[in-house]
């Protein structure tokens, strides 16, 4: 995964009931690597007998380089998906980029925080053991339910932004916040409504101490900060909650707040901090959420509020908007065009 420019991120598909993730730093066609990077250990001293632990089943995702199963740990009958990865297709430094990842995942535990248990590694295969989140990603499981209100989307928002503080007072910066790092769970769980969402894909993160700038452009068009783009010096873990604001904003009306049909347009747009609530769309969108979004979406990054802020907005409490469905009944077809152009996109990325 390059973190030279901003470029939208590869993928084969979006994933359907899968926690599948992309590899990182991988560009243009799958090939494989000499045998002497094969051997490269991520993970060193852990126990390479999976077989023995966990019952494999069936795929239910795939990547460039990976393939994701559903399976059952033998003794405690806990269902986990499992990420396998053939180190043949991973050269060594994007096998320094999945260590860090994984360095990274071991330090979480939180509800909104996809958990990795274990990780198992041969001279072949890395497996990386997590938790199973059946609902796949979090714009196609609101496709699936149909239509949704204000207060769900609020609700959606809280979880996220509690992923994010929880990622912050570890340290953590994600610096790829988007939809297909979002994923849910395939039904309501107890206090989740209307499901459990949580964050995954930490390919692009890094660990920082508190104060430390971040200087490396890494993102997604669509959901990176200004910033990011202009690369005028450091930057810090504000950017995350510019990406909160977007996805907040898609969530609400299904498109973006920065339109344009070229990427240079839409760098510009984002750059300027450019965007507006349109009607009819946002007619019947209450102004509290719209002054959650004016605090996310700021060019200033000092300005920018932190997740922390955020969790003390009132819109974060659900007490407004109403439970009526959102763009007039028609946010389902409107998140529905909203994936469909993120899938185009992708294919000609390819």
């Amino acid at each position: 995964m390059g973190c030279n420019h901003p470029k939208p991120a590869k993928e084969d598909k979006p994933p359907a009931k899968s926690t599948d993730t992309k590899t990182s730093g991988t560009k243009g066609t799958t090939t494989e690597v000499k045998s002497s990077e094969q051997k490269s250990t991520v993970t060193p001293g852990t126990n390479n007998k999976i077989d023995d632990q966990y019952k494999v089943g069936d795929e239910i995702g795939r990547g460039a380089f990976s393939v994701v199963k559903k399976a059952t740990h033998k003794k405690s009958s806990e269902d986990v998906a499992i990420k396998f990865i053939e180190k043949k297709f991973v050269d060594k430094q994007d096998l320094m980029l999945l260590a860090r990842e994984i360095d990274i995942m071991k330090k979480v535990d939180h509800s909104n925080v996809l958990k990795l248990k274990e990780v198992f590694e041969t001279d072949e295969t890395i497996a990386l053991v997590m938790e199973l989140v059946t609902g796949g990603e979090l714009f196609y499981k609101i496709v699936e339910k149909g239509n949704y209100s204000e207060k769900d989307a609020a609700n959606i928002v809280a979880q996220m932004i509690n992923g994010v503080e929880y990622l912050h007072g570890e340290g953590i910066a994600h610096r790829d916040l988007k939809p297909e790092n979002l994923l849910c769970s395939g039904e309501e769980e107890d206090g989740y409504k209307p499901f459990r969402c949580v964050i995954a894909d930490f390919g692009l993160s890094k660990i920082f101490d508190s104060g430390e700038a971040l200087e490396t452009s890494c993102g997604t068009p669509d959901y990176v900060a200004p910033e990011v783009i202009t690369a005028e010096g450091s930057y810090d873990k504000s950017v995350d909650m510019w990406s909160c604001g977007v996805i907040t904003y898609v969530l609400l009306c299904g498109f973006s707040p920065f339109l344009s049909s070229t990427q240079t347009g839409l760098f510009e747009k984002i750059i300027k901090c450019e965007y507006d609530f349109p009607d009819p769309e946002w007619t019947n969108i209450s102004e509290e959420a719209k002054d959650f979004i004016r605090h996310l979406l700021v060019k200033d990054p000092n300005q920018r509020w932190t997740a922390k802020q955020c969790k003390d907005h009132p819109w974060l409490s659900g007490a407004f908007g109403s439970n009526k469905p959102l763009a007039d009944g028609n946010i389902q077809g409107k998140m529905s065009t909203y994936n469909q152009k993120r899938r185009d996109e992708k294919k000609t990325e390819k």
